[in-house]
């Protein structure tokens, strides 16, 4: 005879089920197939993307079906040894709709199912919109990205939702957000992501499907008038302004000529580079197709290497506004405005130096920050009532594109447009870039071929307009021109 204990019949089986941990577990299951389905469908049919209800669809909704499917496991094994232990079998499972308690226990049990089942709807489509806010991709589940954040706010594109950018629309992109998506929650939870967080620049989708969205650059014509206001670092802090007009430009002669700034936009031009770093700073080689399909190399002496070893990229408009919504200004020109503001005192002798010189200086946090800086400005103006205003000003200077925790600041974010604390436009335009014929370069120092300087200087001198130009008049000791801009300012002093 053997020893082998005899299978229960195929019905009693289902008597496994009949303990507390099973049935917690099947409810928690059912819960978390609707709660996927629902928000599945919700997505699919809303017509947008959201790259963080994927976290919830993917990968929470699973996570509770697993957690419940282990319940149910773990009760039919406690039953099933409790019973045997008794030497007892499972009655079968049914439900006799003849008897008053079968029936009353049904309809409990589907009122409850019901309501349970409107919980989670309710629950998955408020989890939906909350997962697309600004504060839950800024604040809730990436708290590592507080200077993004806090530069999204003081940004043109403030009422532009994160995932407008960075994900857009479309399929490929969406499933790409989702892998990306789940590596970014495993390296926060596990405190594995980069100090500072750097700028994605490899996965960024082209500006054609995410700016053109919005902007439509066969319109991007004409000119601007800007003055750009500058306090020098003397004991009366003088005024030092450029008033210039901007050759924005276009590139769809439909609209306008194709000339100034824009002209560089691939609506009219085709222009492609290679860089050699990441952060695509160093550009040393340049190609022009031009709209009779003439096609000029420019390059670098330093550049020998085959193109063939590097990505050739069509430039668009990323390249040049390559922080349309994460700015962090510089101490010297956050400074600037503030005192152009009236929000820095600039009776106060020095000021423009020592709040650029606080605002310079390491600190390990921001408590720790805003209180040196208080310390050190009050240090300088003893018993002055005038500079309370000013260190509120500058503190909140410091809070606004200073970061010591995250090690974020200006420093780490090159800002392409313009020259002057950033390479910029001379990235290209440096004078060493030269065709294969040696006859032609890209056009450098010239200062009038984007932009015209109409007046300079402060008082009187700010008042000579002159329609065709100026030469730029360096404040202070005449520079070099073999130097760019940015060999000397940095967004310091």
């Amino acid at each position: 005879m053997s020893n082998q204990e005899p299978p229960l019949p195929r019905a009693s089986r289902l008597g496994f089920l009949r303990n507390s941990l099973s049935l917690f577990g099947l409810i928690v299951m059912a819960g978390s197939c609707f709660a996927f389905l629902f928000l599945f469908a919700l997505e699919l049919f809303s017509g947008s993307s959201n790259p963080y209800v994927g976290i919830l669809t993917y990968m929470v909704a699973p996570a509770f079906l697993m957690g419940g499917l282990m319940f149910v496991v773990l009760g039919i094994w406690r039953q099933r040894r409790r019973m045997r232990a008794r030497g007892e079998t499972a009655a079968p499972l049914m439900i006799n709709f003849s008897a008053p308690h079968d029936r009353k226990m049904l309809n409990v049990f589907l009122l409850a199912g019901s309501f349970f089942l409107l919980l989670t709807a309710l629950g998955s489509y408020h989890t939906y919109h909350f997962t697309e806010s600004v504060q839950f991709c800024g604040e809730t589940c990436h708290e590592v990205m507080k200077p993004e954040l806090t530069s999204y706010k003081h940004s043109p594109h403030a009422r532009v939702s994160c995932t407008e950018c960075h994900i857009g629309k479309g399929a490929t992109w969406y499933v790409r957000s989702k892998l990306s998506g789940a590596y970014q929650v495993y390296a926060t939870i596990a405190n594995k992501y980069p100090k500072p967080v750097p700028t994605p620049i490899k996965n960024l989708r082209p500006a054609q499907e995410t700016c053109e969205q919005c902007h439509w650059p066969a319109r991007f014509v004409g000119n601007m008038d800007r003055t750009f206001t500058s306090f020098l670092s003397d004991q009366t802090n003088p005024v030092y302004s450029v008033r210039m007009l901007l050759k924005v430009g276009g590139a769809d002669e439909s609209h306008g000529p194709r000339e100034g700034i824009h002209w560089h936009m691939n609506v009219g031009n085709k222009i492609e580079y290679i860089a050699t770093d990441e952060g695509r700073q160093k550009i040393p080689w340049v190609r022009m197709t031009d709209r009779q399909g003439v096609v000029t190399e420019f390059k670098s002496a330093s550049f020998t290497n085959s193109t063939a070893n590097y990505t050739v990229r069509r430039m668009d408009c990323m390249d040049c506004h390559n922080r349309p919504a994460h700015m962090l200004e510089s101490p010297n020109n956050a400074v600037n405005l503030a005192m152009a503001l009236g929000n820095i005192d600039a009776t106060l002798p020095f000021i423009k130096t020592n709040a650029v010189f606080a605002l310079l200086q390491p600190y390990t946090n921001q408590t720790q920050a805003l209180q040196k800086i208080a310390t050190f400005l009050a240090g300088q103006y003893p018993n002055e009532p005038k500079v309370r205003p000013t260190i509120d000003a500058v503190q909140q200077i410091y809070k606004d594109n200073f970061f010591p925790e995250m090690k974020a600041s200006w420093k780490f974010y090159p800002d392409n447009i313009g020259h002057k604390d950033w390479p910029g436009c001379f990235r290209c335009h440096d004078g060493k870039h030269v065709a294969s014929d040696s006859k032609r370069m890209i056009k450098a120092n010239d200062c009038n071929a984007c932009h015209i300087i109409l007046a300079q200087g402060s008082g009187a001198d700010l008042e000579k307009f002159d329609s065709h130009g100026q030469t730029f008049k360096h404040p202070g000791d005449e520079y070099d021109k073999a130097y760019l801009c940015s060999d000397c300012h940095n967004g310091g002093l």
